[in-house]
């Protein structure tokens, strides 16, 4: 149905908006705790309510549609996906206040260390998740494969920075209260990579019609 396309297409247009914002949300709230920016920080924290009103208009779109049009096959999938990746995008802006919240922390108080892995994982986490919507939208699924193996790489930056912040605690003890800090920004950017790993999987799915386990993932490494 015409119609329905067009409800559909509205759709996608809204996610692919709060993705670009959640991304961007993400970018700036590392940049906030690099630079010392509370301003910056402070602008994160604000834009927590834009993205939550978007995942509610992005929710009830998706809920008039099922009750509207009852979309069978490919499209059922799209916009049942979408209600999956529309809080999963809800999530990683609430990952983005929280590295905000603890930017401003740290802003008036001395490095523990040169800021060099925290950014890495940050690039990485958001390459992902452009990839993982990238593939959303041209329903790539050898994208969305490979996006999801690239979750281990943002795993060993975050073990790597987890053991050299346990290093420094035990050397100075009057550093742990800021490394627990930079420990809980590391873990924050750890499930936006592994929230871009979901939306990979979903946008496998879309494209498919196929669900990609995550042994199957495993498998595909050997």
């Amino acid at each position: 149905m015409k119609r329905l396309q067009e409800e559909i297409n509205n759709l996608k247009k809204s996610l692919l908006q709060m993705a670009s914002m959640v991304e961007e949300m993400i970018v700036k709230s590392v940049k906030s705790l690099k630079e010392k920016n509370t301003p910056l920080a402070e602008e994160i924290i604000r834009n927590d309510d834009v993205i939550n009103r978007m995942e509610i208009d992005i929710d009830n779109l998706c809920i008039k549609i099922l009750a509207l049009y009852h979309p069978e096959a490919e499209d059922l999938r799209t916009v049942t996906m979408i209600m999956k990746i529309n809080n999963d995008l809800e999530r990683i802006g609430d990952h983005a206040v929280n590295i905000a919240e603890r930017a401003i922390y740290l802003s008036d108080k001395p490095p523990v260390k040169p800021l060099i892995d925290i950014p890495r994982m940050a690039e990485k986490a958001t390459e992902m998740l452009r990839e993982s919507i990238e593939a959303f939208v041209n329903k790539n699924a050898e994208l969305a494969v490979e996006v999801c193996k690239k979750d281990d790489e943002v795993d060993y930056l975050e073990n790597q920075i987890m053991r050299e912040l346990i290093t420094y605690m035990m050397e100075d003890p009057s550093t742990i209260d800021r490394s627990l800090r930079l420990i809980l920004i590391a873990r924050d950017l750890e499930r936006v990579a592994d929230l871009a790993t979901n939306i990979a999987e979903d946008a496998f799915y879309i494209a498919s019609g196929q669900i990609l386990k995550h042994h199957a993932m495993e498998m595909s490494r050997e």
